[in-house]
């Protein structure tokens, strides 16, 4: 019987009618237990929305009056307890309006934390942002294993506006609170339980007793320590010193207003809850109101965008990745992590081994448990007898990034494959024209291109043809989606989407060394822009081989040129010091580090060359179809290359910015023709 409870998911213990009227709760009562199920209506997450909230207010009245031993508040999705807000439903909310919202959803959760009986939050999976936040309002909270509870608000530019900047910092150490709050990062299960956000964690099958136990008083804590010695506002300015130190050096205030409005918001007013509340809504709505918030908003709906158009089954079972370097070997171990079968083979032994120590390391990072670790090595299978290519239902090619190379691959692939199997090809650099003619079947080749490391970026390129047959399109973004990547579907194109707006952004700092600029101040002036990394130092990170191969592939098929590569570069590479990997490169790793702070004043001429000529071949790209509209580029370069987010995708930030292609047509007379306006902008909307 035990282990038969073991394996019931959330949404499986109970057959609750619907609460009358409600669409989003079910309800049942149980030996002076009232239980309330989260249940979303017509998807398969719970987020909390303006009429989760009412409806909730109506059946905390209810409750109110029925008097039940103990209230407990479950979700019955088995995904987790909630993803967080509805954040359209607020996205185009501003001012009072968004003031009055506010005080309604705080008002319930006031509600909830006034009932004059106990109240148990049992929270699994995943419980964020104002999920995150309903539970605070209960006494206790009970986590069932493999929980994660976080505030990712702040990469929305914004930060938790339901209580729980108040409610969390009184919890538990206020300081470890704000440290979530501020990187948006999860307590999983048991540093939630250390950390005191959760009373108990238990199996599924323990949470009867351990609401039980709650109802009974045996899961009282007392107040946060921490809290108590930080209530004085002198006590809390030290820290927040710190803070906003640290948060500096992450993300400028400038650019980022969110975390230092929440410093200052627990600075002024941590000792009192009251204040803090009425505080947290105003600074919260003004936060909403600010262009970082809207461009990061807009962000989180690209995602949105990119996962819908993978939607529907894959049919893909098996996996087959062949080479087992980098690429294919982070491949292999997220697939098998996501659930697929695997194989993988290799023309050594040695990278099969490696692989699966790779894997080892990506499912700690990513909190896998005991168990789960297991299950996904179980799946993930070195193939040195390539007895994976014959039953493979997708065949992934990582091998190296030469014609000869993949064309062998493929004639061997063309009495193996089993019908209806698809070959995809990571190629970054070679065009899938030239590598049609030897695939299997040109109907169901196409290109699959991740981007390093897989385990961390989310874009996933697929890339077609003109002779990929729909289906072969269709299933591969589902495959994408399937395996939680984000698929950004574009045509075969010199450098397809990403690393075609990405290119000029590294090949015109060469250039730029090449006169004389400052490295450091180069990468400084990027960083000031918001981009994730300098492009000197990403050059580095690439390899400067890499940088001249994709140089060289560009050059020879755009309407717009990038910039010659200088000499020295190629002496460099034939040298040896190909990059970081190499130990030097642009830097000489051994030496110096590149700089990791943004510069104070940063020269807007060395930003333009850096920053426009990427608007301009995103113009390039959307005018020749490479991708169908202008924001699936702007999310390609955002989740693809890290693009600075707060400005919202280059396409975005011309469009605000206004006057790129005269600023163009100025570099263009000082620096050539590769700054000339690409047609596009003509027809841009």
């Amino acid at each position: 019987m035990t282990d038969v409870l073991d394996e019931i998911t959330p949404d499986e213990t109970t057959n609750a009618p619907k609460a009358p009227e409600a669409q989003n709760w079910r309800q049942e009562e149980h030996d002076g237990t009232l239980t309330l199920w989260l249940d979303c209506a017509d998807t398969g997450t719970n987020v909390i929305s303006e009429a989760v909230l009412r409806e909730l207010d109506t059946l905390l009245d209810e409750a109110k009056q029925a008097r039940p031993d103990v209230l407990a508040i479950r979700s019955a999705k088995p995904g987790g307890f909630g993803a967080g807000a509805d954040i359209e439903g607020f996205a185009g909310l501003s001012g009072e309006d968004a003031v009055t919202m506010l005080r309604q959803g705080h008002a319930v959760l006031d509600k909830l934390a006034a009932l004059p009986f106990q109240t148990v939050a049992v929270v699994h999976g995943t419980t964020l942002g104002g999920a995150f936040e309903l539970a605070l309002a209960c006494d206790h909270r009970i986590g069932v294993d493999g929980v994660k509870l976080g505030f990712p608000e702040i990469q929305l530019g914004l930060h938790p506006g339901l209580g729980g900047t108040f409610r969390l910092t009184n919890l538990i150490d206020p300081v470890e609170a704000m440290q979530m709050m501020l990187t948006g990062k999860s307590a999983h299960d048991s540093k939630a339980k250390k950390l005191g956000i959760i009373d108990a964690l238990v199996p599924e099958r323990h949470v009867d007793a351990a609401i039980a136990a709650a109802a009974s008083g045996q899961l009282d804590h007392e107040g946060s320590f921490r809290a108590s010695a930080l209530r004085t506002r002198a006590a809390r300015s030290l820290a927040a010193t710190r803070m906003r130190s640290e948060s500096e050096k992450k993300a400028p205030r400038a650019h980022f207003p969110a975390p230092f409005a929440l410093i200052d918001l627990w600075e002024d007013h941590g000792g009192d809850s009251d204040a803090m509340q009425q505080a947290e809504i105003a600074s919260f709505a003004t936060l909403l109101d600010s262009t970082t918030a809207q461009n990061l908003i807009r962000v989180f709906c690209l995602r949105q965008r990119l996962k819908s158009a993978g939607k529907g089954e894959d049919g893909i079972a098996h996996v087959h990745v062949i080479g087992a370097g980098a690429m294919g070997a982070e491949i292999a171990a997220w697939a098998a992590m996501q659930g697929k079968r695997v194989t993988i083979e290799d023309v050594e032994l040695a990278p099969l081994g490696q692989t699966i120590s790779r894997a080892t390391k990506i499912y700690e990072r990513k909190h896998l448990s005991g168990i789960e670790t297991r299950d996904a090595l179980d799946r993930l299978m070195p193939d040195p007898d390539r007895l994976g290519r014959a039953r493979a239902d997708l065949i992934i090619e990582a091998g190296p990034e030469k014609p000869e190379v993949k064309e062998a691959i493929y004639s061997e692939l063309t009495n193996e494959m089993k019908p209806g199997a698809i070959l995809a090809t990571n190629t970054s650099s070679l065009p899938l024209a030239s590598l049609i003619d030897a695939a299997p079947d040109p109907a169901h080749f196409a290109g699959l291109h991740f981007f390093n490391p897989v385990s961390s970026m989310p874009l996933v390129e697929v890339v077609s043809h003109d002779l990929a047959s729909k289906d072969t399109l269709k299933r591969l973004a589902a495959f994408t989606t399937g395996i939680d990547r984000l698929p950004a579907q574009v045509t075969d194109y010199p450098g397809f989407l990403v690393n075609r707006v990405l290119a000029p952004y590294m090949m015109e700092a060469m250039l730029m060394l090449d006169e004389g600029h400052d490295k450091v101040a180069i990468d400084r002036a990027a960083l000031a822009f918001g981009m994730p990394m300098g492009p000197v130092t990403l050059a580095d990170q690439v390899g400067l081989n890499i940088c001249l191969e994709v140089g060289q592939s560009l050059r020879d098929g755009l309407d717009t040129p990038v910039a010659d590569t200088p000499d020295w570069l190629r002496e460099k590479v034939e040298n040896g010091e190909t990059g970081k990997k190499a130990g030097k490169g642009l830097y000489d790793y051994e030496n110096e580090d590149p700089p990791k702070d943004p510069a104070d004043d940063p020269d807007q001429q060395v930003i333009d060359r850096l920053i426009l000529p990427m608007c301009n071949a995103a113009v390039e790209a959307l005018r020749k179809g490479v991708a169908h509209d202008a924001d699936t580029v702007d999310a390609a370069m955002i989740f693809g290359t890290g693009w600075a987010p707060f400005r919202g995708g280059p396409l975005h930030y011309a469009k605000v910015r206004g006057d790129v292609p005269d600023a163009l047509r100025q570099l263009a007379e000082k620096h050539g023709a590769r700054f000339d306006p690409d047609p596009g902008w003509d027809t841009l909307g």
